[in-house]
This record gives structure tokens, sequence and C-alpha cells, in this order.
């Protein structure tokens, strides 16, 4: 254990800050005539809170009095599917009035110490993942109000709390400006990187047209075609290529003799503009349904189904893994490449195919989806073949500019990221400010707050009738103290 600095005391949250979950959300609240705006995890960011898109449900007045948000108070998220997101914390200064919060949020509110200081001092814990490791749950991690009260807390005096306060922030806001700074780059960067394929694969034009009598298709929307240059057209994709689907699991018969173990692509493993082939599956199908499907060098990848922004992305495929075919939720696209380029296609596909399948993308509870008939009717740019490698170049040569100055940009946010850590870890180690002797000690203002406490009654232990309904969770959960 580490020795603590003059004056610090090492003590839990409880022993001087009041730890509370928040009201438990069900639907005879979803309606009433005292319906307040309340906070939940989706409002807590790692830059602090998130308040456009606010929900309101019923709560009583006493509930009001229990649940309503303080200036100064902190809010963590309580639980997620994510254990690196459980323990996010954020400071409340009334940007919404008679703001209350739910139980997948944790509040702590202290008039004891200085509230700015906490925050930091409970982000560091987040951000170094301790409230990860000391997660519980399957699938869901929880934290829990109760294991929250019980953290350990070195606490500095409250005159070196805000001396603490005072430096950090300083040093926070000028890495928060870099990073603002480094995010801005990334934006423009992948505009960019969009900007130099889409112009390149439709010839640079800028006007647009809604004519599309030269192209063949029916019961779809192709939105506005760029105008292309003298000797370019347009296709469809099925006109220039062969696509078909992949192949689909079935269970019961992956325990056929006959059937051979092949490696197959998923959904996750085509992104956009790349392949992911970190972690490739594999699948037992028939021989001859493996030999229909293996990929061949050339072939493009896109996705049929998954978010509707996700529909349509891909990449080509150059025989990576020997043997490889592909799931259904992926079709393949084998170009013939005296029409086209691969590679046009698939930039043309992430570009102009993005918007064109977010149009004619089928929508269900979950997930968007694009069937094989409309994937087939895609508008493809074609232009003069004699042009088309040096087009290739061309793009690889400034996606490869593009891409040196995005990964320059993306180290330098895993910089920053580093050193908030080393400057929070300073800070709630008492080595960012020098302790002052003349301070009133930690321990002192924790043996005062002890002091003004009231005594706990002892509980009765009374006996439950066997056929007592059960409480909610949440009418159960008591302030810690």
């Amino acid at each position: 254990m580490t020795e603590l600095p003059p004056g610090w005391a090492r003590c839990t949250l409880q022993d001087f800050s009041e730890v509370r979950l928040g009201r438990q959300r069900s639907p005879k609240n979803h309606n009433g005539s005292n319906m307040r705006p309340y906070l939940r995890a989706a409002n807590v960011g790692w830059q602090g809170l998130i308040l456009d898109d606010v929900k309101f449900m019923n709560f009583t007045d006493a509930e009001v009095e229990t649940y309503r948000l303080q200036r100064g108070d902190i809010i963590l998220g309580e639980a997620s599917g994510s254990a690196g997101e459980v323990g996010k914390p954020a400071i409340w200064n009334d940007e919404i009035d008679d703001c209350c919060f739910q139980n997948t949020l944790i509040r702590v509110r202290t008039r004891d110490a200085n509230p700015r200081f906490l925050m930091h001092y409970l982000r560091y814990e987040a951000l170094r993942g301790a409230f990860a490791q000391d997660s519980r749950g399957v699938g869901i991690h929880h934290l829990g109000a109760a294991r929250l009260a019980r953290w350990q807390i070195d606490l500095p005096p409250l005159a070196e709390q805000q001396r603490i306060v005072a430096a950090l922030e300083d040093h926070l806001s000028r890495l928060d400006f870099v990073e603002s700074s480094l995010r801005n780059v990334i934006i423009r960067l992948s505009t960019l990187r969009n900007k130099i394929t889409d112009m390149a694969t439709t010839g640079g034009k800028s006007k647009a047209s809604r004519v599309v009598a030269k192209i063949r298709g029916a019961g779809i929307d192709d939105g506005p075609l760029p105008l292309l240059p003298v000797g370019w057209r347009w296709s469809r994709l099925g006109d220039i290529a062969h696509v078909v689907g992949g192949v689909t699991k079935d269970s019961k018969k992956q325990n056929d003799p006959e059937y051979i173990s092949v490696p197959y692509l998923r959904v996750a493993n085509v992104q956009r503009g790349r392949l992911n082939l970190t972690d490739v599956s594999t699948i037992r199908v028939a021989p001859k349904k493996a030999e229909q499907l293996l990929l061949k060098y050339g072939d493009v990848l896109l996705n049929e189904g998954g978010d509707r922004d996700k529909l349509g992305r891909g990449w080509v495929w150059e025989d990576q893994i020997p043997g490889c075919i592909h799931q259904n939720h992926v079709f393949r696209a084998r170009v013939d490449q005296s029409v086209l380029h691969p590679k046009l296609l698939a930039w043309h596909a992430n570009g102009f195919g993005k918007r064109w399948c977010e149009l004619n993308g089928k929508q269900s509870v979950n997930l968007a989806s694009i069937s094989l008939s409309k994937i087939k009717l895609l508008p493809v740019v074609i232009p003069p073949p004699e042009i088309q490698q040096d087009l290739v170049s061309h793009i690889e040569a400034r996606l490869s500019m593009a891409d040196a100055a995005l990964e320059t940009a993306e180290v330098g946010l895993l910089r920053v990221a580093t050193l908030r850590r080393a400057v929070l870890r300073r800070a709630v180690s008492g080595k960012l400010v020098e302790q002052d002797p003349s301070d009133e000690p930690a321990t002192t203002l924790l043996d005062r707050i002890r002091s003004t406490r009231p005594a706990k009654t002892p509980r009765q232990q009374a006996r439950k009738p066997s056929a007592a309904p059960k409480r909610e969770s949440q009418a159960v959960q008591e302030t810690l103290l």
C-alpha cells in the first residue's frame, strides 16, 4: 500500500459523501401528471454530459425530493454492456431545471469535499479500468451503489483539493483543445478521402441529373446521378459483374461426414475500404458449395445487412486466405475486369453506393438489409478502359498521403489519452501540487463529519410473512452515508 502525502487520509467514499442509485423506470411511470426530465446512462459521456436527448417520466413529489439533481452532484454510469464504460462520471451544474436521474446512474453528493476534485478522482478510476475490474454481471456489467459507496479514496485536505482542481483543469483544458483539434483533423481527412474516391470514380463533375433513361432498373430510387465526362457511362452492377449471395449456416448439417471445413468471411470481416482478417471463422459445407463460393482474386465483397449506413460497404479480395468463401450476409461481385477495375467498383460502392443502399435498403426492427436483386441494380460508373489503371494509381497515391496524415492524428489522440491519465494520476496521488503544512488535515475533516452525523438506530429484526410480495429492487435502495 502506497504511503499517503502529508495531510491526506485514506477513507471510503461513503465516509464523506451520499451515494444513491437512481429511480427505476417502469411502464406505470411513462405518463402522469408530474412528468419530469431525467438523466440515464446515455446522457453521460467521457467529455461530459450529453443533453440533446433527455427523456421524461412521472415522479411523485416525494420522489422528486429524493432523486432531483443538485449543482455539484456527480453522476456515474452504473451499468454497461462494455465494462470499460462502467463508472464513467460527469458533474451536474443545474443545466436543466428539476432534473432527476434513473437507476442506470449512481449519484454521488458531497458537501464536505470539493465536487470537482471528487469527479476527477472518479474519472481517473474509470479511465484506469478500476471500475471495470470490480464490476459484476454477465453481458451487462454493474458497478452497484453499495460497492461504489465502499470505494477507497485517498482524500487530500480541502484547501489542497481546491489547488489540485485549479492546476488539473488548466492541464486538462490544454489537452482537451489538442484532442478537439485532432478530432477535427480526422473528420476532415475522412471527408477528403471520400472526395478523392468520389471525384475519381465519377470523373469530378459537380452537376447532377436525375435522368436515368440510359440505364435499366425499376422499383428503385437512384437519387441524383452525377453527370459524367465524355466517354464515361453508367451501367448496372448486374450487367458488368456476376453477383451472388453466400452460404447460410445450417447447424443441423455441421456434422455431415461428407462436408468439409473451410474459412468464410462474415460481415465483421468486410469493412469499408478494407478487410479485417484478424478473426476469420470456419464453416462446414458441401464440397460443391465450397467450390461455387470460392473467392478469387479481384472479387469485390459487399455487405448485405447490418446497420443502415453499413449496407454495401466492402473491399477487394486478394487471395489472402486459401480456400475462403463468404456467408449469406456478404455479396460477392465478380466483375468483368475488361470492363471495370475491381478497385474502382469498390471505391464507388463505398461512396455513391453507400448513399444508394441507404435509399433502397429495407429496415427491420434491429437490422437493415438490401436484397440480391436490388444490389444488382446499383448504378456503376464505367470510365474508358484505357484510363482506368491511371485512375487507380492516382487514387492510391492520394489515399496513401491522407492515410499517413490520418495515422499521425490517431497516434496523437492516443498520446493525449495517455497524458490525460498521467496528469490525473499525479493529481490523485498528491504529486501535481505541493502540500501546505498549514492546511487542515483530511483526518480532521473526517472526524468533524463523523461527529455531526446522527447516530444510527439499530434495526429491528422483523419476521416477514412468507407470502409477502417481493418489493422491486429499487424500493429497497437506501441512501448510503
